[in-house]
């Protein structure tokens, strides 16, 4: 091969109309972005700074050397979508091999495939982390490469002077990979306008801190006087939480629901952020439909005169990576200084293996996150490797967070969860005790649970919740029930709302507007109504109603569902119903049998009645893991040490379901489809989450025709209904004939 000054990185597009990339150009701007992501990360690590540099840096250089085959330049010189037929990867690892830079190698090697599995990669004798199919071709072409690479780019490196080792160390190299995958995929989006090429706006810590004490002290004191008592809890919550020390970097707030924790936390976090230099705040919560109400609160409290609210309070409604070339632009990236996201999609970052998850992690490094409603962040087997993960972040790189929840189950006590010779570690509330037990007494006697003994029909049920008083909130297992029972409801002639993932999150949004409106009129005596809704209500949202159902979950679950009714503590009555549900047309959740049992004999031994509720959810957590976890949260431990990459990914889901995205707006898809750009908050809010199993059931259709079926995006064709039934009211129809089709919630 001959040298030519036009090498390429990626081919001309034609629709607009934008040149091919230059390989020169690509690899460089690649390299200083993938060291400036280290360097950034770094500021906050612990360790050897100039070798985790070091390491992105030979990655970076060497990333893309295998497009420099001849067979790779001649389809890039072409106008088409065509795979290269040399995989480009495999000339980097290579070449990195050969200069003993081992982590190097590894990064290269999963900057498009992901991260290895030990046991595939020993099985390749003395060619691990190498693509076979193309091993001899690249093995011969591999010294043109390199000649034609010094020549475009005057950079090389020296080999070591010894193999440097794979390191163990999981978090870190996902942190490395992250800080490369986030700069190859950013130029490339660049470069074809897909994405902007902007610095995020100044953290201003400060006087954001100022802008939250001013909005908190211009809060309403209350109608009544236990409303009032209750609002000065709240502010001595705050108080406490802004004037906590800094450190520990792992802190707990277990006090009770409705005590003002989104307000207080995040004044302890921007203290730290101020004090610490940190970057971000990350808000996680566990239901895409409690992210907007979070968004609106802290936009209305963080936001500084001139700025731009969506830039300083970024949202990230539900899981949105996509590699692929259509979609990479859409991914949503933790660059704001505060982001508030789903747990899913934080806690599954950290577990991945695959490049286009992780691309945001190097972010993580020097931020502080709040975790609220803890209990319902994520099955109880997935903490004790969560655990090891959240210790080394807080401990080797700069991280602060802080567990918050109104049962905020203390796992780290448990010697279930976490070595025994760790365990009791030391996690100190932000409230004081005495504070926390003023909490709790005003909350002893605000509502009362009563346990229904025999399971109810639909119809059952319907009467049951008829027969107490209004505003009702009806908190069901699965979406299917939700629907079921909520359009039944209607069909009787009662008056009823309905809330779901069904909806996506633009129209839920509205409904959760309408449940506001409809509850401030109870004083008016407009009570006689319900709220149907799935497990998405039962924590973070301000809802306070009078009489409360919940079907048979989990301990932690109905403990929230007492967030939501009389959560000023306005009645003296407020009551809510514990139920179990009879009826083929509501099916029972396949992940909740475990959770089922121990509530049921949490409740025969009348738990409830002498326990705080953190202590139950603790109790909760232990029973949990030891009837059904424990042998699950050892496979995800064993994996990880043994470097077994994408098994730890496959078996760490918070969600344990295989969703694809489904657009709702068959108007934002044809754009798509046109290739006309769309931003990545118009697509989440407009988009559903649905198992991919029901994509061939039911009436979706892939954006892209040549798509793979079982990935990419989804358009629903069948009936939407954004008022009341969402997707359910197409699915409805449907499920008649399909008995076996369950939609979880």
């Amino acid at each position: 091969m001959s040298v030519s000054p036009k090498l390429l990185a990626h081919s001309e597009r034609r629709d607009p109309p934008i040149p091919p990339q230059l390989y020169n150009d690509h690899v460089e701007s690649v390299r200083c972005r993938a060291v400036k992501n280290a360097h950034c990360a770094t500021e906050y690590f612990r360790g050897d700074r100039e070798v985790f540099v070091d390491v992105v840096n030979a990655a970076a250089l060497y990333h893309d050397l295998g497009k420099l085959d001849e067979k790779n330049q001649a389809v890039l010189r072409m106008i088409s979508h065509k795979p290269l037929p040399i995989a480009h990867e495999d000339a980097g690892v290579e070449q990195l091999l050969r200069l003993k830079r081992m982590e190097s190698a590894v990064l290269v090697a999963a900057h498009h495939a992901g991260l290895f599995s030990r046991e595939k990669e020993q099985g390749k004798n003395s060619r691990a982390f190498r693509n076979m199919t193309v091993a001899e071709h690249v093995d011969g072409s591999l010294a043109s490469y390199i000649d034609i690479h010094a020549k475009a780019l005057l950079h090389t490196l020296n080999p070591l002077a010894a193999n440097e080792p794979i390191g163990k160390c999981g978090f870190k190299r996902r942190l490395a990979l992250s800080c490369l995958v986030d700069a190859d995929y950013g130029d490339t989006a660049r470069h074809y306008q897909e994405e902007p090429d902007a610095e995020p706006p100044a953290p201003r810590w400060a006087e954001r801190i100022v802008k939250l004490k001013e909005y908190v002290t211009a809060l309403p004191p209350g109608d009544n006087p236990r409303q009032r008592q209750r609002n000065q809890l709240r502010r001595k919550a705050f108080e406490a939480c802004l004037n906590a020390p800094i450190d520990p970097a792992i802190r707990a707030c277990d006090a009770p629901v409705g005590c003002g924790k989104t307000t207080a936390v995040m004044a302890h976090l921007l203290k730290v952020a101020a004090e610490k230099g940190l970057r971000h705040v990350i808000v996680v919560l566990p239901y895409t439909n409690i992210i907007q109400q979070s968004v609106d609160t802290y936009r209305k409290a963080l936001v500084l005169d001139g700025e731009r609210a969506e830039e300083i309070v970024a949202e990230h409604h539900h899981q949105a990576d996509f590699s692929g070339p259509n979609t990479r632009h859409l991914a949503t990236l933790w660059k704001a200084p505060i982001i508030v996201t789903t747990a899913v999609q934080f806690f599954e970052t950290i577990a991945n293996h695959h490049p286009a998850h992780l691309r945001k992690m190097h972010e993580l490094p020097g931020s502080a996150v709040f975790v609220d409603e803890t209990h319902a962040a994520m099955p109880s087997h997935l903490w004790p490797q969560m655990w090891r993960w959240l210790e080394t972040w807080t401990r080797d790189w700069g991280g602060h967070i802080v567990f918050a929840s109104g049962s905020l189950p203390r796992f780290w006590e448990l010697c279930e969860f976490v070595n025994p010779s760790k365990a009791y570690c030391d996690v100190p509330d932000l409230l004081p005790d005495t504070l926390r037990n003023e909490l709790e007494s005003a909350e002893a006697h605000r509502i009362m649970v009563h346990p229904i003994q025999r399971a109810m029909s639909c119809d059952e049920l319907i009467d049951f919740v008829q027969e107490q008083p209004g505003p009702r909130l009806v908190i069901l297992n699965t979406v299917q029930s939700a629907a079921v029972i909520a359009n039944a409801m209607r069909q009787a002639n009662h008056e009823v709302l309905h809330l779901s993932t069904a909806l996506a999150p633009i129209h839920r949004q509205v409904i959760v507007q309408r449940v506001k409106n409809q509850l401030r009129f109870k004083h008016q005596g407009i009570t006689d109504w319900t709220l149907v809704a799935t497990s998405c209500v039962e924590a973070g949202l301000d809802f306070s109603f009078r009489s409360g159902f919940r079907e048979s979950c989990s301990v932690s679950s109905l403990i929230q569902v007492g967030g939501r009714v009389s959560r000023e503590n306005e009645h003296d009555d407020g009551n809510v119903w514990h139920f179990r549900v009879n009826d083929p047309e509501l099916p029972p959740h396949p992940g909740f049998q475990v959770a089922q049992r121990v509530l049921d004999a949490m409740l025969q031994e009348k738990w409830f009645e002498r326990l705080p509720p953190a202590s139950l959810a603790k109790e909760a957590m232990r029973r949990e893991c030891t009837e059904g976890g424990y042998q699950k949260a050892q496979n995800i431990l064993k994996a990880e040490d043994d470097m077994e990459y994408p098994t730890v990914s496959k078996l760490c889901k918070v969600i344990d379901t295989d969703t694809r995205i489904v657009i709702i707006d068959p108007i934002l898809a044809k754009r798509l489809q046109q290739g006309k750009p769309v931003d990545r908050i118009t697509l989440l809010r407009h988009s559903v989450q649905m198992w991919t199993n029901k994509l061939r059931q039911f009436a979706v259709d892939p954006v892209w025709p040549e798509q793979d079926s079982d990935v990419g995006l989804f358009v629903w064709r069948a009936e939407y209904d954004p008022d009341f039934l969402g997707y359910m009211a197409g699915a409805l129809p449907l499920l008649k004939g399909l008995r076996d089709a369950i939609f979880v919630a």
